[in-house]
């Protein structure tokens, strides 16, 4: 059959879009549906899964390790989150000002969090070495004994806390672009009018980015929530004494060590289910305190 020249362009359209559309079947789509599935059965992946329901689910309140998981997860989300952004905003406002070699501040300052997340915490690792470690060495010059870091069970966390501070590159440049779309004739006037910087920043330069605020919090939220990488490298077991025990490595030590796919599909499917009402929920709370420029939201 001979095809006009609109039904080739969507031919083509087609043939063009197959590589992803074939990727999101296969690879999203497909493991998401039988993730689903799982988290209602018993499946150990060499026998054959067995229907049991809602059991998944109701283990986890009688699992002490997820509830522990809980915990150090949001002591990690509400101390790391609230920092960064902070910090983040703060080396934005810094390097949006007109000052020579600018662009290699704003270089440096990115280029850290270029760097994968196993190079990172094993660089982390030594630096939080309690014999022979930087951190530990720094504070010896002072006449300061340093604490064993990872070693000891109140300063592990913290510790994690301290080296995410290494990626606040990445949320500084997003508040930088935002900072440079402030109108300056809103600032000029405010001059004007006589306002102080500080005037300038809590009336007209934090409510005109408030919107890239709430997205960088709502993206650090869901990123802490899914923190892993630290607690494989730099602790191993989530240790000491189940310190770093976050709530995605209790899923992949279910998953990958216990065998219990389906009993990690329902710590999967609850994370999702938790991350969503929580992004909801900041949305509602953001009505009163987001500007948009076509009217708060």
């Amino acid at each position: 059959m001979k095809l006009n020249e609109n039904g080739r362009q969507r031919l083509n359209l087609y043939i063009f879009l197959s590589p992803w559309i074939i990727g999101l079947l296969v690879f999203t789509l497909y493991p998401i549906i039988s993730s689903l599935f799982y988290s209602f059965t018993d499946y150990n992946i060499i026998d054959a899964p067995r229907f049991i329901g809602i059991r998944n689910y109701t283990d986890l309140m009688n699992d002490d390790l997820f509830f522990k998981s809980i915990k150090v997860t949001l002591y990690y989300t509400c101390l790391s989150v609230p920092v960064q952004l902070i910090l983040s905003l703060a080396l934005a406002l810094l390097l949006n000002q007109k000052v020579p070699f600018m662009g290699f501040f704003r270089t440096s300052l990115y280029l850290p969090s270029m760097v994968s997340g196993v190079v990172m915490s094993l660089l982390w690792l030594w630096i939080f070495n309690s014999d022979f470690g930087l951190f530990n060495y720094l504070l010896s010059l002072a006449g300061i004994k340093g604490p064993m870091w990872l070693m000891d069970e109140s300063w592990a966390i913290p510790a994690l806390i301290l080296m995410s501070l290494w990626l606040t590159g990445s949320g500084m440049v997003v508040f930088l672009a935002a900072l440079q779309g402030v109108p300056v004739s809103l600032q000029e006037a405010a001059v004007l009018d006589g306002a102080g910087k500080w005037q300038q920043l809590r009336v007209i330069t934090l409510p005109m980015i408030s919107p890239i605020i709430l997205f960088q919090l709502i993206m650090g939220i869901i990123d802490s929530f899914q923190t892993f990488t630290q607690a494989v490298v730099m602790t191993r077991n989530g240790g000491p004494h189940y310190a770093t025990y976050f709530y995605v490595f209790n899923l992949y030590t279910n998953a990958f060590k216990n065998y219990k796919i389906g009993y990690a599909s329902a710590l999967g499917w609850l994370l999702l289910v938790t991350v969503m009402l929580l992004t909801y929920l900041i949305f509602k709370l953001s009505d009163k305190y987001v500007y948009y420029e076509g009217g708060q939201n």
